[in-house]
């Protein structure tokens, strides 16, 4: 039985998230064991780098899973490909060391949260961006952005309130870029808690439209309180661009 680990894209419009749930046939997890477990005939458990929220899309989630079979890397990406819905796609294939594990070998990850500032219907976009109806201040937006660099304990921005691990997690990098029509904010952190990159989103537009101050985000942080805390952008505008390995 070898470790394989895959790359996978998907759009997350019509899935409950990633993760399998009971009673819930459509997640990301499911589908990716559902197939594979038809393609060896036994049962298969899939492991994510993460797991995306409901609604939420990936250009290159990381999985790994341990198969038996006598396929090559590629006949099991287009095997997969084949049946697995239009909705998900395997990008490419590599037999791993048998102790890589998708999550817990994982160093970083990158989302990337799309807003549309245009003054046009985004017909083609409208499942992939949050559509603002007002845009709101870049500059204020960036200057806030700074104090959230760093190692913090990000409990205020975790949305779920019966959290018992540590909510301290680190972001080194965000970078909010206006360009065009769309406005783009990337996270770049070691790991996210649940909600985190969308409630982090949320406050800052909220900084943004003058409804929080600049200088309220190290009180945010220091309250250690959701209802501190900005709104949770919606699921439509977030998309998982990368994940880190040594």
């Amino acid at each position: 039985m070898k470790n394989y680990k895959f790359t996978v894209a998907y759009d997350g419009s019509r899935f409950h998230g990633f993760e399998k749930q009971p009673n819930v046939e459509m997640t990301i997890q499911g589908k990716l064991e559902s197939v594979l477990s038809i393609m060896t005939d036994s049962k298969v458990e899939v492991i994510g780098a993460g797991r995306t929220d409901a609604g939420v899309h990936a250009r290159a989630m990381i999985c790994n899973a341990h198969l038996e079979t006598d396929k090559s890397e590629n006949e099991i990406r287009d095997y997969m490909n084949h049946y697995l819905p239009d909705d998900i796609c395997i990008c490419e294939v590599k037999e791993a060391s048998d102790r890589f594990h998708a999550r817990y070998k994982a160093t970083g990850k990158t989302y990337v949260y799309t807003c549309y500032i245009g003054d046009i219907k985004p017909i083609f976009n409208r499942k992939y961006v949050y559509v603002l109806n007002r845009k709101p201040d870049i500059n204020k937006m960036q200057e806030a952005a700074k104090y959230l660099i760093g190692s913090h304990d990000f409990k205020s921005f975790c949305g779920n309130p019966k959290m018992k691990k540590s909510t301290v997690r680190e972001i080194d990098k965000i970078e909010i870029v206006s360009k065009g029509s769309y406005l783009t904010l990337s996270f770049h952190g070691t790991g996210f808690l649940q909600n985190m990159v969308r409630i982090l989103t949320g406050t800052l537009l909220e900084v943004g439209w003058g409804k929080k101050n600049v200088e309220d985000i190290p009180d945010i942080i220091e309250a250690k309180d959701r209802q501190a805390a900005g709104f949770t952008a919606p699921a439509i505008g977030l998309c998982l661009m990368k994940v880190d390995y040594n």
